[in-house]
């Protein structure tokens, strides 16, 4: 992992919603860490330092460093909760981390290659994401920061599925945890495809215009009157 984040942070004693108002109102944000077999501790956070780590897409998926006085815990980001319109965060859970203990955490994808895959540059087609990020299970110590989906040998009509995804040393997705056990049915269900290359939507847009003109020329035909025929106007 190449950042490293820290956060710096203060115990609270007073809770209930008006003491997190109040806290909300000096610009820290209430927090909550608990796990790694300690006593939940209730915490306050500056916003400003958060909301800037936030910024780091890494932030999400790192071993974070937290600071409460004199005392330094390795944890990460387990939920937080924003204001629906305003650029703050209104409350945050943290989760202690041991070394010896799995960790699963989502973890975001970087799609490489994609703008220059045959399926783009030379047949016009069009990539489709279906996922951004996916969860793993490892060590805190093998935690990535990223997980990178080579698409630049599509085609169109090819696509990338989590089975496919070369994963680092140590990490194994959620998902597939269970893969080699299930059945064919069960792997094609659980077996999320990632991102596609797609026909050109003009295509696509053309074979419809063509469809409904093959249907509305019958009918149109069918309303003309035959040659020689008496109309309401003879």
């Amino acid at each position: 992992m190449s950042a490293s984040f820290e956060l710096h942070a203060e115990p609270r004693d007073d809770m209930g919603k008006g003491a997190s108002r109040r806290l909300r109102r000096e610009n820290k944000v209430p927090a909550i860490l608990y796990g790694g077999g300690k006593p939940p501790r209730s915490l306050s956070l500056v916003q400003k330092e958060l909301l800037k780590s936030l910024d780091n897409e890494a932030f999400y998926s790192h071993i974070l460093s937290i600071h409460i006085g004199d005392q330094s815990e390795q944890v990460v980001l387990r939920d937080m909760q924003r204001h629906p319109s305003k650029p703050s965060i209104l409350h945050v859970d943290l989760q202690r981390v041991q070394a010896r203990e799995l960790l699963r955490m989502s973890v975001p994808l970087h799609f490489v290659g994609e703008d220059d895959c045959p399926g783009v540059k030379l047949e016009g087609g069009v990539v489709t994401h279906n996922a951004m990020d996916v969860e793993v299970e490892c060590y805190p110590k093998d935690l990535p920061e990223y997980i990178e989906i080579d698409a630049s040998g599509l085609r169109i009509g090819d696509s990338v599925h989590l089975s496919e995804i070369k994963l680092p040393e140590g990490v194994r997705l959620v998902d597939l945890v269970n893969f080699d056990k299930l059945d064919e049915d069960e792997r094609n269900e659980v077996d999320q495809q990632l991102i596609a290359v797609q026909p050109p939507a003009v295509e696509v847009e053309v074979e419809e215009e063509e469809a409904e003109a093959e249907v509305v020329a019958p009918a149109a035909e069918a309303e003309k009157p035959a040659k020689g025929a008496a109309t309401s106007e003879d």
